[in-house]
């Protein structure tokens, strides 16, 4: 993958993480480590991990191995911020459904609870407008209200997109004396978080206000991966398998699958590589023309009897001419590149007088709904582990992930900055080609 920030442009300061003040309170966690002096349990405070992966990564910034930037490493310290005694928790769950939402609520709540002996624990309904107005009466989430919403899709605590005023939802924590800000959201909702943490430091509240970063399209920059997305591309890949059977059943059969992917194109690349029996894969990094691909359509299913195409739903989004509206989270509006798809096939093959059995297949809310798998669980649990860690040594204004394997800390806004997407040179869609037999470019 490939980000579509400039990786020079990041430096050690710009990772660095804002802190409520110096942690002096004994980790309750010690009783994990059994009393050990030393332990790897504990995170060291001069442990860094190097931003680059690569030597000519890291040569191209042209400093010593100590100034190279490097992100503070997830877990849990010796020492923590808050007094778990006095310390009352919120959650709040943001923008659009994406498998594990409640897996992350589940595992936040119970991490409290169970490491940290913190039990005021309080979700906010309905996204961000839960936190102000005659709404912002939140719900206890105990440990018997959260005991199975992990088996479930959504999100119990409910969601909305947009925003909502700062100094508002500042002064509904601080009303209810709330100290840490859990915020599992995309990008909108994460500069809403920052927009929280700024306006309670600059009200002189004190609340840490730590972001879960939630996007089923796998885009957030410097992450290995988001949560929810494995469990997405599985479930794509029985509705690719659903086309596959469908076209193939029928002479002259093309199944059409749009899959999610507003400006990366992961889901559409891993699911058609996971079925293995794609022929075609329209992602919004690489631009196609109609007349190039139509005509590869056409010989494939001379040659194969089907074919089967699955298309991002960001994809030819340089066809249309944009009207100028966005959705709720202030996002363009996508032009519906699946309709427009399905037209052109059936008027192109009817132009050529060849027949057509077409199976178009939209499984996007049936996506967005399921329950995470079971890696998706596990990786749900660990993110919200490392929420309440960095929660607890009193940090704010960052987002919590996974990056070279290891949890780490990064500033929301170098995790809002720019997006992952597919590197039209990379491996990922190498392989993608290997798989599909398409040429390299279709224009």
């Amino acid at each position: 993958m490939v980000s579509t920030a400039d990786p020079l442009s990041i430096s050690a300061a710009t990772l660095r993480v804002p802190r409520l003040g110096e942690p002096s309170i004994v980790s309750p966690m010690a009783a994990l480590v059994q009393g050990r002096v030393s332990s790897p349990h504990y995170v060291h405070e001069a442990d860094r991990v190097l931003l680059d992966d690569t030597l000519v990564g890291a040569a191209a910034r042209l400093c010593g191995v100590a100034d190279l930037p490097s992100l503070e490493p997830g877990g849990p310290r010796k020492h923590i911020y808050f007094d778990p005694k006095r310390t009352r928790a919120g959650i709040v769950t943001c923008g659009g459904l994406c498998p594990g939402l409640n897996n992350v609520i589940r595992g936040l709540v119970l991490e409290l609870a169970d490491s940290y002996g913190i039990t005021d624990v309080f979700g906010f309904r309905d996204g961000f407008r839960g936190l102000v107005g005659p709404a912002a009466e939140p719900v206890r989430l105990s440990r018997e209200v959260v005991a199975d919403i992990h088996n479930r899709g959504g999100t119990v605590l409910g969601t909305s997109r947009g925003t909502q005023d700062a100094d508002a939802m500042v002064s509904t924590l601080a009303r209810l004396d709330i100290s840490v800000l859990f915020v599992i959201g995309g990008d909108g909702s994460l500069r809403g978080a920052a927009g929280i943490a700024a306006a309670a430091q600059r009200l002189g509240v004190e609340l840490s206000v730590i972001g879960v970063p939630k996007t089923i399209d796998n885009d957030i920059p410097y992450l290995d991966q988001s949560f929810g997305f494995q469990t997405a591309f599985t479930r794509a890949t029985e509705s690719i398998k659903a086309a596959l059977t469908e076209a193939s059943s029928t002479p002259h059969g093309v199944g059409l699958v749009k899959v999610m992917g507003r400006h990366s194109g992961f889901i559409a690349c891993y699911s058609a590589l996971a079925s293995h029996d794609v022929d075609f894969v329209l992602i919004p990094e690489v631009p196609f023309a109609f007349d190039k691909f139509l005509g590869l359509l056409r010989e494939r299913v001379r040659r194969r009897g089907h074919a089967v195409v699955v298309v991002a739903e960001g994809a030819g989004q340089d066809l249309f001419e944009y009207d100028g509206a966005v959705d709720a989270s202030g996002n363009a509006r996508l032009a519906d590149i699946g309709a427009l798809l399905r037209s052109r096939i059936s008027a192109d093959f009817a132009a050529f007088g060849e027949e057509l059995s077409l199976r178009y297949v939209d499984p996007g809310y049936a996506i967005r709904s399921v329950p995470a798998n079971g890696w998706d669980a596990v990786y749900c649990l660990r993110l919200a582990q490392a929420a309440v860690h960095a929660a607890m040594a009193g940090r704010t204004a960052m987002v919590v992930g996974r990056w070279h394997g290891r949890f780490v800390h990064i500033p929301i806004p170098v995790a809002t900055g720019s997006r992952n997407q597919v590197d039209p040179n990379g491996d990922l869609w190498m392989s993608v080609l290997e798989a599909t037999g398409q040429p390299e470019r279709m224009r």
